[in-house]
């Protein structure tokens, strides 16, 4: 049985699955800090579905990208979960996880994370016959850059994540929007993305930013031009 866990943008969510089952899954999409919603979140769906940390085999959590704070504070919540209880944890690309919600649905998923500046979080995956493939690594890309690739790809091309609706704009309507059902990061997600996974211990959780935080940017960028 997994325990999947997201925060990495304004969404969260989690979910239960066990063997092929969803047993249980929650999601919030409010401006309220993660801090707040996400551990009474995850112990309200175990208390309802009546599984306690126990039961659980593995914890799985999205690691980014994301949000700075959203991605420690989901990274911390596990780490305290999974160090008290036992378990072992489960690293999931942020991307790959909103990508598994196509499971099904044939086509290119391009998944995109707002990343501010014109730039979003990206990556590529085919959806076929219920098999999800990456076609390209996680990264910051420019919205009109990623435009030109999509442009040269053929067939179905889905926009998903919560920069989906940005990119939608900037590539003048030309693909896909994903309906809300499917747009965002969600527990379930997390979980089918973690399945034959390699597990970790808790204490080597770690973050992937891809791009330094914007105070850190602002530093160097005053230090360059100061220099």
């Amino acid at each position: 049985m997994i325990l999947g866990i997201d925060s990495s943008a304004i969404t969260a969510g989690c979910a239960l699955y066990d063997g092929g089952r969803l047993i249980a899954e929650q999601f919030l999409n409010t401006k309220h800090t993660h801090s707040q919603t996400l551990l009474p979140m995850v112990e309200s769906m175990m208390k309802s579905a009546d599984i306690t940390l126990s039961q659980v085999d593995e914890i799985a959590v999205t690691v980014g990208p994301g949000s700075f704070t959203g991605l420690r504070i989901g990274i911390a919540s596990v780490k305290g979960m999974a160090m008290g209880a036992g378990k072992p944890c489960i690293e999931v690309s942020t991307l790959e996880a909103i990508a598994y919600n196509f499971v099904g649905v044939d086509g290119i998923i391009c998944c995109a994370m707002d990343a501010r500046c014109s730039q979003v979080y990206n990556a590529l995956f085919e959806s076929s016959n219920g098999v999800i493939t990456r076609l390209c690594d996680d990264r910051a890309i420019k919205c009109a850059d990623l435009y030109e690739e999509l442009k040269k790809l053929s067939g179905n091309i889905i926009l998903a994540g919560d920069g989906a609706e940005l990119l939608h704009e900037a590539t003048e309507h030309s693909f896909t929007l994903a309906p809300v059902a499917l747009r965002y990061q969600r527990g379930l997600g997390v979980c089918l993305a973690a399945e034959g996974k390699e597990t970790i211990d808790a204490a080597a959780l770690m973050p992937s930013y891809l791009r330094l935080p914007q105070a850190e940017r602002e530093r160097l960028e005053r230090e360059k031009n100061n220099g």
